[in-house]
C-alpha cells in the first residue's frame, strides 16, 4: 500500500506542482486578501526552490560524504541498489543517467575491495512488467566478466524499505560477514543507509552519482532562478518525506509490538 500511494501522490512532492495548485486558488478566490497571500506564497516558493545557493547549501547538509574503504581490507558485498535502468519500447533494458550505482559496485569488485556484489531491485514501476532489473543487470554484470558465484540477486523489492528487508535474508542465508558496502546515488544514501541501518545490517555508505557539482564555485548570476534546480529538489524533497514516513512507520511497528 506504502508503494501504491508513493507512486500515485508524487507529483505533490514537486515544488513546481505547488505552484501551479496555488496558482489555481488564486484564479479562483474572489478574495482579494487571499489572493495577495497565495501570490506571495507562490513568489517565495518559486525563487526558493529556482535558487541554486539555497539548493547547494541544502545539498552539503543532506548528502552524506562517503566512508573511507579501507585499503587493505577486502569487504564481503556490495550491496547495488537499483534505479539506474530505464525500459525501451521493445521491452529491452538500457543504462539511465544513474548508471554511475552499476559502474561504482563495478570498480569496486574490479579493485578486489568486494567479493560479491547483491543486486536489490526488481520494478519500481506502479503496473508490474516483464523486465526485472536486477536480472538485468546480472546478464550486464557477467557480460563483463564477473563470475556468475559472485554475484547475488534480489529481484522482488520494490522499495528502499523492501530493498533493505529481502538483502537481509539473502545476506544472512549466503552467510556473509558484515559490514556491507551501500552502493546508491548521494540523494539517496541518508534515507537508505537509516532504513539498512533500521533492519539491522552494518553497511558502509559509498555514495556516487552526485546530481550537482559540490565542488562548483557558485557566482552573483547564479541567483538567477533555474529550472535545473527546481527539477533538482523534487528528488531531495522525495528522500526528505520518504525518510520521515520511515521513521514514523518504524516507530509506531516498534509501539505495537511493545
Amino acid at each position: 500500500m506504502f508503494f501504491v500511494l508513493s507512486k500515485l501522490f508524487t507529483f505533490l512532492l514537486i515544488p513546481f506542482s505547488w505552484v501551479t495548485i496555488i496558482m489555481v486558488w488564486y484564479f479562483f478566490t474572489k478574495s482579494e486578501k487571499r489572493k495577495a497571500k497565495l501570490l506571495f506564497a507562490a513568489t517565495i516558493i518559486y525563487f526558493l526552490f529556482t535558487n541554486v545557493w539555497v539548493l547547494n547549501f541544502f545539498v552539503n547538509k543532506w548528502d552524506i560524504p562517503p566512508v573511507q574503504i579501507e585499503p587493505e581490507k577486502e569487504y564481503s558485498c556490495a550491496v547495488l541498489l537499483g534505479g539506474y535502468t530505464g525500459i525501451d519500447d521493445k521491452g529491452n533494458g538500457y543504462f539511465t543517467m544513474s548508471a554511475q550505482r552499476f559502474t561504482a559496485a563495478l570498480q569496486l569488485y574490479r579493485q578486489g575491495k568486494v567479493q560479491h556484489i547483491l543486486l536489490t531491485g526488481g520494478s519500481g514501476n506502479l503496473l508490474k512488467d516483464s523486465f526485472n532489473e536486477a536480472d538485468w543487470a546480472r546478464d550486464q554484470l557477467i557480460k563483463t566478466g564477473i563470475p556468475a558465484s559472485a554475484i547475488l540477486v534480489e529481484r522482488n523489492s520494490r522499495s528502499t524499505l523492501e530493498n533493505a528487508e529481502f538483502s537481509k535474508k539473502i545476506i544472512d542465508s549466503a552467510k556473509l560477514l558484515p559490514p556491507f558496502v551501500l552502493v546508491t546515488s548521494a540523494f539517496h544514501m541518508r534515507r537508505a543507509s537509516w532504513v539498512f541501518e533500521a533492519e539491522g545490517m552494518n553497511v558502509i555508505p559509498y555514495p556516487c552519482d552526485d546530481i550537482i557539482d559540490k565542488n562548483k564555485k557558485t557566482f552573483f548570476i547564479d541567483i538567477l532562478p533555474s529550472v535545473h534546480v527546481l527539477d533538482t529538489w523534487t528528488f531531495y524533497i522525495k528522500e526528505v518525506i520518504g525518510l520521515l514516513v520511515y521513521k514514523l512507520e518504524v516507530k509506531r511497528l516498534s509501539a505495537s509490538k511493545n
